[in-house]
């Protein structure tokens, strides 16, 4: 159940006209979508993209056209469709994440490219600032490096007596080591030891929950929101429950599928919100002078059901902070 929404700022962009693009143009508005996960993985997302199109006049198959793609966890192929969409001519391309953001920006240099939930754009190069991307580039921000202070933070309000964090962490992704930095730093003033799994493939995945919760003796895992991670979230959730680690997660779907918290961005809200920046670019507006926009809404979502089955009793304080909580 829905307990409450926190929204940090107003976002004040519904106030934009709907499409004039279907109005004055014949053909549709092609959209290349570069993806981490497949379609039918990323529905809730993708679904929430598609309605605030739909509220600004785009329905696919009338006057939009979506080419979308996925790299269906595996970074390295990101380059390749990103070139893929280019030589298709498409009009417009929406990321997901830092390391599509980064390849369909050296794909092409004048197709608008729209991004939704770039860890940190300005660190890894994306944008050259959030008030003045410059480039082609603009979107939307998911604050990923500041909020993992929060997630250690809450582990330690779980856990009492938390020594050691293991972090499943693909340090390839650029924005990673951003992360992962937050959570040492955050760490280590409470006195809590960190150690660093760095995951690459999915061949990684099983040798890293064996060393957490054996040699390293880790109380509890942070693992990162990447491509990798999303495409195993049902192996990671079993692995966790397997060697009974508990572990907080950079998306609430990871939590609705079985695992213990996440305390993330509202990525449904960023996908409705990238639908604006598309209505924008299709009426001329420039990605160069579109701000980069920052989440104004977050979530934490707790299974009580995954509690108990580690033996943890949540504690009302955390509880009663909970957007969500799955029984």
């Amino acid at each position: 159940m829905r307990r409450r929404e926190f929204i940090a700022l107003t976002c004040g962009v519904a106030a934009w006209p709907h499409a004039s693009w279907a109005q004055h143009e014949q053909k549709p508005l092609r959209i290349g979508v570069l993806e981490t996960i497949s379609r039918a993985l990323n529905a809730a997302h993708f679904d929430a993209f598609q309605q605030g199109l739909r509220t600004l006049g785009y329905v696919e198959g009338q006057n939009i056209a979506i080419e979308y793609r996925s790299a269906d966890g595996h970074q390295d192929r990101f380059g390749n469709l990103a070139i893929e969409l280019v030589r298709l001519k498409v009009d417009l391309i929406l990321t997901r994440g830092t390391p599509a953001a980064l390849a369909a920006k050296n794909a092409t240099n004048t197709i608008p490219i729209v991004m939704t939930g770039a860890g940190d754009p300005v660190a890894t190069g994306i944008v050259t600032s959030l008030s003045r991307p410059g480039g082609n580039v603009t979107g939307l921000s998911a604050y990923n490096v500041e909020i993992y202070a929060k997630r250690v933070e809450q582990l330690r309000e779980l856990i009492p007596g938390l020594a050691r964090i293991g972090g499943l962490f693909n340090m390839a992704n650029p924005v990673l080591p951003l992360q992962w930095k937050e959570v040492e730093e955050t760490a280590r003033t409470y006195g809590v030891a960190t150690q660093l799994h760095d995951v690459r493939s999915t061949d990684d995945l099983e040798r890293s929950f064996d060393a957490a919760a054996s040699t390293q003796r880790v109380d509890a895992l942070v693992v990162a929101l990447d491509g990798l991670t999303q495409a195993n979230q049902r192996r990671i959730i079993e692995l966790a429950a397997k060697l009974r680690l508990p572990a907080t997660y950079g998306s609430g779907e990871f939590v609705y599928a079985g695992g213990l918290m996440a305390y993330t961005v509202d990525f449904r809200d960023l996908y409705r919100r990238a639908a604006v920046f598309v209505d924008k670019i299709a009426n001329g507006a420039k990605p160069a002078d579109l701000p980069v926009e920052q989440p104004t809404k977050f979530e934490l979502v707790i299974n009580v059901k995954t509690a108990k089955a580690l033996g943890l009793t949540i504690p009302p304080t955390l509880l009663a902070r909970a957007d969500e909580v799955i029984e």
